[in-house]
């Protein structure tokens, strides 16, 4: 996210995803319908925190936050007990991450519209998301305005990827047009071995996966033990250019 004042270079989300609607009728729509009441998930309170004073710096109308949560679980409970328009979506936290919560309340609450807001852009974590339906992905490199006319245009049914982004998920669908792109190697791997072979692939220490993942280095190496059996690798080498060939990485 880039807060007022930062010079960070940020994403043009606003042009960027597919069937944009002209400003002034979406402006007209938006009054006619009230403020986009969004949801906030993320784990870490500071970043929600920012968000919430960058959104509300903007005083803009068409914007209503409405809660927030912390983790899997909460985001869960309360969107469920009182669904908002739009899921502001974290993809990566310690206790499943956003295809989690989309697992949990897209099926049941198909009219609450998710947007991923995350500081990756893996073509993995962006189709995942998609997968499981959210309707857009942004990088936290975004800006405030970006941020808002892309809640505003996943609420109105478009759909909003940072640029970049958008042709991963184009590239995957069309490879076998209606049906999930899948690896039979890779299925094999639980998710979180996915995430541990991913920051392994990246150059962690088990050390510093087991503070990413909230686990403990046993449990790392019990991971990694795993994964090189199911994909017959002998060295955490071979597992890095196996996961570099799979675009985990």
């Amino acid at each position: 996210m880039t807060f007022a004042g930062n010079d960070q270079p940020t994403d043009n989300a606003a042009g960027a995803g597919a069937g944009a609607v002209p400003e002034a009728a979406d402006g007209a729509g938006a009054a006619a319908r009230g403020p986009v009441r969004v949801f906030l998930v993320d784990d870490h309170a500071m970043f929600r925190t920012g968000v919430k004073a960058e959104l509300a710096g903007l005083h803009d109308d068409r914007l209503d936050i409405v809660g927030e949560a912390g983790s899997v679980g909460e985001a869960v409970v309360r969107i469920t007990a009182e669904p908002p328009d739009v899921v502001l979506l974290d993809v990566h936290m310690p206790d499943g991450g956003g295809r989690a919560v989309l697992d949990q309340v897209h099926g049941t609450h198909p009219d609450v519209v998710f947007l991923a807001l995350s500081v990756s852009d893996a073509a993995e974590d962006v189709i995942n998301v998609i997968r499981g339906g959210a309707r857009g992905y942004v990088t936290k490199t975004i800006s405030g305005r970006e941020l808002a006319d892309a809640v505003v245009r996943v609420a109105a049914g478009d759909a909003v990827f940072s640029p970049r982004l958008a042709g991963f998920v184009l590239d995957a669908f069309a490879q076998r047009p209606g049906t999930e792109v899948r690896d039979p190697e890779l299925d094999l791997l639980s998710p979180r071995e996915r995430e541990v072979l991913k920051l392994l692939a990246r150059g962690y220490a088990y050390k510093e996966i087991a503070s990413q993942l909230f686990i403990s280095i046993k449990t790392v190496e019990t991971h990694v033990s795993s994964v090189l059996r199911k994909t017959q690798m002998s060295n955490r080498y071979e597992l890095s250019r196996w996961a570099t060939d799979r675009r985990l990485v």
